[in-house]
């Protein structure tokens, strides 16, 4: 039975587990949420996510949800079977591509997402962009730029070889340097701007990004 996927498919959760069935090789189905009540649904939360959220994941008669937690899922079943390895075997590499997740989701992911939802979502919405909330993540974004500049010293991925912790970087990354006039704040840091543009000459970013 093929995977299903669950989600808006714009959506930087959603494009994270695209990046990774795309990395793996892995065949899916993407069955794209448009309207915000289909997942609000009592069967919906009762059987996918009980906070009502996307993207959830369908492997046969496993539901997983949460982005992370499904590239997790992901890779632990399907990465022996793939020529791309996003978790490394070795515990001690292991630990390192696990130490910059935590990066990416304690002092990466939250100055980027306000980022986002000022200049992106709060637009759509019809809803004021509050330009203090901009300035203050912005200035807590290059703070965590300045410290991945030292992180990147002498080589192209954080861990070294392309992992996981990488990937995860990359949805959100992806529409702050293209939707928003921020580029500069990556393209500044010369390690910074040589290790996305790595991440964004894989064949799998083209190809997430071209659906």
């Amino acid at each position: 039975m093929a995977i299903k996927l669950i989600g808006f498919a714009q959506s930087p959760t959603t494009r994270r587990v695209v990046l990774v069935l795309n990395e793996l090789g892995i065949p899916y189905e993407l069955e794209s949420v448009t309207e915000i009540q289909t997942i609000k649904t009592e069967e919906f939360i009762t059987k996918k996510h009980p906070f009502g959220k996307v993207p959830v994941l369908c492997d046969g008669d496993h539901v997983v949800n949460e982005s992370r937690a499904i590239c997790r899922y992901l890779v632990s079943k399907y990465q022996k079977d793939s020529k791309t390895v996003l978790y490394p075997d070795d515990v001690h590499k292991a630990s390192l591509v696990e130490q910059y997740i935590s990066y990416e989701l304690s002092y990466f992911d939250p100055p980027l997402s306000k980022v986002l939802y000022q200049e992106i979502y709060a637009k759509r919405r019809g809803e004021p962009t509050d330009e203090a909330v901009v300035k203050q993540s912005l200035e807590e974004l290059s703070k965590t730029l300045d410290i991945y500049e030292k992180i990147l010293k002498d080589k192209d991925y954080l861990n070294g070889e392309y992992s996981l912790a990488d990937l995860f970087h990359l949805p959100c990354a992806h529409i702050v340097y293209n939707a928003t006039g921020h580029s500069d704040i990556f393209d500044s840091r010369p390690r910074v701007k040589n290790w996305l543009d790595k991440l964004r000459e894989r064949d799998a970013y083209k190809k997430t990004y071209a659906e």
